[in-house]
């Protein structure tokens, strides 16, 4: 991809054949995605947000915030002139409505209720979006976006005595069936929060009945949101994360057999991808597992959310099936 080229809606025929039904409903027809049922609204990769239609870059995950109305929300476009900003009076009300400059896909409105020095709230379809890891800009032609992802030096607090608490970090791992997974990881202190989901396969807004025979390419993996002050990226990897499940059997957990309980970490940045690395090595030197270990370690992408009855599943049935504990 030529990063130099210009940005160009394509023909309807052929938005049709590219983009699910849903995305055309929303980029095309001014539709809304429901809040919270939706890819990216809860999605902390660090990356680009682009235009499903034309390509062009649109929002920086260093721009996005957690707004609580279950959109992708940020408090800026990546550029200016990136986003068209239109009067929207269709509901009744007036409101206004934001648009890509080059694909003219409709994403969504901008509010003056949000946080940062301009108190905006650009409030987003995801189906409007597609998002790029960090670690994949370069190779799909967006490697001048690079700097703005640039690790920062940690701030002062207030006083000036010490550095500021770290922001909370996120991991995301697969392992087999994400409900014995999940069970262990939200009990590990340093751990705030954990949630279920697919990732890492080629089906858009994928359900279980999409994944269960291994034909989406994706994942059942669990994000964790952890504190870094806490527990560090290394110890959750090598004191949990090979402990709890078997790393040397490929696309395989127990009874559970397919590549959708395959052994992964999807990495969020360069410096998680270095540590994975370092941490599955001194595993494999350890001894410990007598087979080769075949965990993958790849970048992050989106994790689409599982369905609601998935979520904390082995809490809201105790005796349900797990196959993962903690080894010695």
């Amino acid at each position: 991809m030529d990063e130099h080229r210009e940005f160009q809606r394509p023909d309807d025929a052929e938005l049709r054949r590219r983009l699910s039904p849903r995305q055309y409903a929303v980029a095309c027809n001014e539709d809304t995605e429901p809040p919270f049922r939706n890819a990216l609204w809860d999605n902390h990769a660090r990356g680009l947000y682009v235009d499903v239609v034309s390509g062009e870059p649109l929002f920086s995950s260093e721009d996005k915030y957690d707004s609580g109305t279950g959109w992708p929300s940020f408090t800026r476009p990546v550029e200016s002139g990136r986003v068209v900003e239109r009067p929207d009076d269709r509901l009744g009300t007036s409101r206004t409505e934001i648009r890509s400059a080059h694909g003219d896909a409709h994403l969504g409105h901008v509010f003056p209720d949000g946080p940062g020095p301009a108190g905006l709230r650009y409030c987003v379809n995801s189906a409007s979006l597609r998002f790029i890891p960090v670690e994949r800009l370069e190779q799909e032609g967006y490697g001048r976006y690079v700097p703005l992802f640039a690790e920062k030096p940690a701030r002062a607090t207030d006083d000036n005595s010490a550095a500021a608490k770290p922001a909370a970090e996120v991991a995301t791992l697969a392992g087999g069936c994400f409900w014995g997974m999940e069970e262990i990881l939200r009990g590990i202190p340093g751990v705030l929060s954990t949630r279920v989901g697919y990732t890492g396969g080629h089906v858009e807004n994928p359900r279980y009945e999409d994944t269960h025979d291994g034909g989406s390419g994706h994942a059942e993996a669990v994000e964790v949101r952890f504190d870094p002050s806490k527990l560090s990226f290394e110890e959750l990897l090598e004191k949990w994360y090979f402990r709890m499940h078997d790393p040397t059997t490929r696309d395989r957990q127990g009874n559970d057999r397919g590549s959708q309980y395959r052994s992964a970490i999807f990495f969020h940045g360069e410096k998680q991808r270095r540590k994975a690395e370092e941490v599955r090595g001194r595993v494999e030197r350890s001894g410990r597992w007598k087979r080769p270990i075949v965990t993958q370690i790849v970048p992050a992408g989106v994790l689409w959310p599982a369905e609601e009855h998935h979520q904390k599943y082995l809490q809201k049935h105790p005796g349900g099936y797990t196959c993962h504990y903690v080894r010695d």
